[in-house]
């Protein structure tokens, strides 16, 4: 499997600790290597989230059996923005795709 990350994703990510780093990049690459989402879920519009039971969410989107992009990530207390920025950044990698 294929992931690729947005800079909006890559920044988040960046602004964490390091033991919250070292979780999101176990779980990458378990989806890279092993197909492995773990607790995911999809939200709609082909839009979908890891979860954790800390809170911790990354949302993502796969475009073909192959591709996962991460578009962002942020914590449960924070999800309805976050989702909303997801969209919004999905919406934006699909046309530049397109």
């Amino acid at each position: 499997m294929k992931v690729e990350r947005t800079s909006d994703f890559d920044n988040w990510l960046a602004g964490e600790s390091p033991k919250i780093q070292a979780l999101v990049e176990a779980r990458i690459f378990r989806i890279q290597c092993y197909d492995h989402f773990g607790d995911a879920k999809y939200l709609q519009d082909g839009l979908s989230e890891l979860r954790w039971t800390n809170g911790m969410r990354v949302y993502f989107a796969r475009f073909s059996d192959r591709l996962v992009v991460l578009l962002n990530g942020g914590f449960k207390n924070a999800q309805k923005t976050d989702i909303k920025k997801a969209r919004l950044l999905l919406r934006r990698y699909a046309d530049n795709e397109a």
